[in-house]
């Protein structure tokens, strides 16, 4: 039997259809990420948990055995999101927890209202630039863009390295290998200089402060840190917004003036998380020794050493079990965020970024509408990300707003 797919246009299409036939066959199945490279799924929920918090499955994709053998390239297009680097994402034991200390106690200084107020900044700037034009395309001009912005003045870029870092996001998003690739050490050299200025000339942002963290994390281990930061707040985060919007203005349970509704901003976001994780697989681990998985009806899979394990967010989410137990808005009980010690260090960043672009794009163009039936709408292919490709939308056509008058400290 061939290995299932999980890229090319037919996946992208309907993943739930992938899915619900691997659920069928068990707990975990060999599947396909790209073409020559094969990785185990898990797809039950229980079965994702125990994955997750077990000490007998490593995050280190050093074990990746067709990797360290050259039977998978290093350009293969997976390799980005798999290959090892040295950042929390994928270190264990000691090594994991002095990084994510400085991770978590970096962030933790964060102020929300601030963040918000970064948020609203750069969401008003954006809508002034399609607001006139009465309609725009919501994942390139708004979704993409929106990540990149905010996190830039959370990490103090200076305007040059800011411009810098998102032609570097530009390129790597949807680009071809090549393309993808330069833009990737583009965002490295970006990172490179963000790190030697904050040396020279610390200030009050993450970059400053996970410099000087009690971990004494070298420069390297600073750019690494920032990179999983980065990859973490911008494709899934741009994927939250977009699909979060995508719900707001199709399902009538959040009001069809998207101002009447019986739930929230939040509840959307919460359901997406639960239905269209933008992590829809991902989370890779390794088996120290040969692990047998088994979900509740018995049924086993073998994981051998040195295969990548990923964690489906969405399959187990959408696991009949788990859906069989009420309301999704209102349970957080979902593993878009993961769980275990890698549980996402940002979520709640996460949270107040998603919020306040979605609150004021509704605030400023009300009567935003679907440009074309939803199911004519496409979806970004690949393995790992849940993604609109375009989100188009028509309104009444603005005048230009003043960006609120907001100035970082």
């Amino acid at each position: 039997m061939a290995v299932p797919a999980l890229h090319g246009p037919r996946f992208a299409a309907d993943p739930d259809a992938a899915y619900a036939a691997l659920r069928d066959r068990g707990p975990a199945h060999w599947v396909e990420l790209a073409p020559g490279v094969e990785a185990v799924l898990v797809t039950d929920y229980d079965v994702a948990l125990y994955v997750l918090r077990s000490p007998w499955f490593s995050r280190d994709a050093r074990r990746w055995a067709a990797m360290a053998e050259g039977r998978v390239p290093f350009d293969n297009q997976v390799v980005p999101m798999m290959g090892w680097r040295p950042s929390l994402l994928f270190a264990d034991g000691e090594r994991h927890l002095r990084l994510r200390t400085s991770v978590d106690d970096t962030l933790a200084r964060v102020n929300p209202h601030r963040l918000r107020r970064y948020v609203q900044r750069s969401a008003v700037a954006l809508i002034d630039s399609f607001g006139p034009d009465g309609g725009a395309d919501l994942v390139g001009g708004y979704a993409d863009r929106i990540p990149v912005l905010v996190l830039a003045q959370l990490f103090g870029c200076p305007d040059e390295i800011a411009t810098r870092m998102a032609a570097a996001f530009g390129s790597m998003i949807d680009a071809e290998p090549a393309a993808a690739q330069q833009g990737s050490a583009d965002l490295a050299n970006c990172l490179g200089d963000l790190v030697a200025a904050k040396r020279r000339t610390p200030g009050a942002d993450v970059t400053s402060w996970l410099l000087n963290h009690s971990a004494a994390l070298s420069d390297e281990e600073t750019i690494h840190q920032l990179v999983a930061l980065l990859g973490a707040g911008t494709a899934p985060q741009s994927a939250w917004i977009s699909t979060s919007v995508l719900l707001l203005l199709t399902d009538d349970r959040f009001g069809h003036d998207l101002t009447g509704g019986s739930l929230t901003v939040v509840d959307a976001l919460n359901e997406v998380l639960w239905t269209r994780p933008p992590m829809s697989n991902y989370c890779f681990h390794y088996a120290v020794a040969e692990q047998v998985l088994r979900d509740v009806r018995g049924r086993e899979f073998a994981v051998p050493p040195g295969v990548p394990v990923l964690v489906s967010h969405a399959a187990a989410n959408t696991d009949p079990a788990v859906a069989a137990h009420g309301a999704l808005a209102a349970n957080h009980s979902h593993l878009a965020f993961s769980a275990g010690p890698h549980l996402c260090p940002a979520k709640d960043i996460a949270g107040v970024i998603a919020e306040a672009a979605i609150e004021t794009l509704l605030d400023l163009l009300p009567e935003m509408e679907l440009a074309l039936p939803p199911d004519r709408l496409t979806w970004r292919p690949g393995p790992f990300h849940r993604s609109l490709a375009t989100l188009p939308v028509v309104f009444p056509g603005t005048a230009p707003r003043r960006s609120p008058n907001v100035t970082p400290r």
